[in-house]
């Protein structure tokens, strides 16, 4: 078989494991987190963009994909999870890039980010890299700015909502609860170019990560009230 051949047959495989994840932890979510969400077509139906949110809970990345049912999303996940085999075997087929934050700038994650971008993907990161210990929105990690700034397409802010109620970081087993997910209006890139201009000349990536953490809790802060 070529390499082609192999690489769509890759592709599908890797699209059915998705989308059979998603509708399970769909239902799931729907039954026992009461699933709403709000604003999710705002992420283009074709094209690359980054879906940048808010990160809680260990339930964030599936509830964000639950949110998004006409794109299939690629994640930035910890290089430490793909220790276990069962999250090694689910990240794999679901296109999961490991970043390894002991090495600082992670030239080999960015590269794959970045490339599954130029090939028209959606990539889904949480720019904190870390779950919040009390449930505020922190500052973004060193990093996001350059890769949303190299990347040169539209960042959605999302947030999530519930998820840290639901399954905090130190509890193992999550509690029942109402989870939503808000999508935000896309950041252009011309907007994130003008950001990242700095009166010098040099590129301000920390006021590009900054610019998207705004956008985040604004949404956080202008959401609507509970149903």
């Amino acid at each position: 078989m070529s390499r082609q051949g192999r690489a769509g047959n890759h592709s599908q495989a890797s699209s059915f494991w998705y989308g059979l994840g998603r509708i399970l932890f769909y239902v799931l979510a729907r039954l026992c987190f009461r699933l709403r969400v709000s604003g999710a077509e705002k992420i283009p139906r074709q094209g690359p963009c980054i879906i940048a949110a808010n990160h809680a809970s260990y339930l964030d990345p599936p509830f964000l994909g639950c949110g998004v049912k006409h794109r299939k999303l690629h994640y930035i996940a910890r290089s430490t999870l793909f220790r276990n085999p069962v999250l090694v075997f689910l990240f794999r087929k679901w296109g999961v890039v490991a970043l390894d934050r002991e090495r600082g700038g992670d030239v080999g994650a960015l590269r794959q980010a970045l490339r599954l971008l130029k090939e028209g993907h959606v990539l889904a990161l949480f720019p904190e890299g870390t779950r919040t210990p009390d449930g505020t929105i922190r500052d973004a990690k060193p990093g996001v700015g350059f890769l949303v700034t190299k990347a040169g397409v539209p960042v959605i802010p999302a947030y999530i909502e519930g998820t840290f109620r639901c399954l905090p970081k130190g509890r193992k087993f999550p509690r029942l609860g109402r989870v939503s997910v808000y999508f935000g209006e896309p950041i252009v890139p011309e907007e994130i170019a003008a950001c990242a201009r700095s009166a010098d000349g040099r590129a301000d990536f920390g006021a590009v990560s900054k610019l998207v953490m705004d956008r985040i809790r604004r949404l956080a802060e202008s959401r609507p009230g509970p149903a």
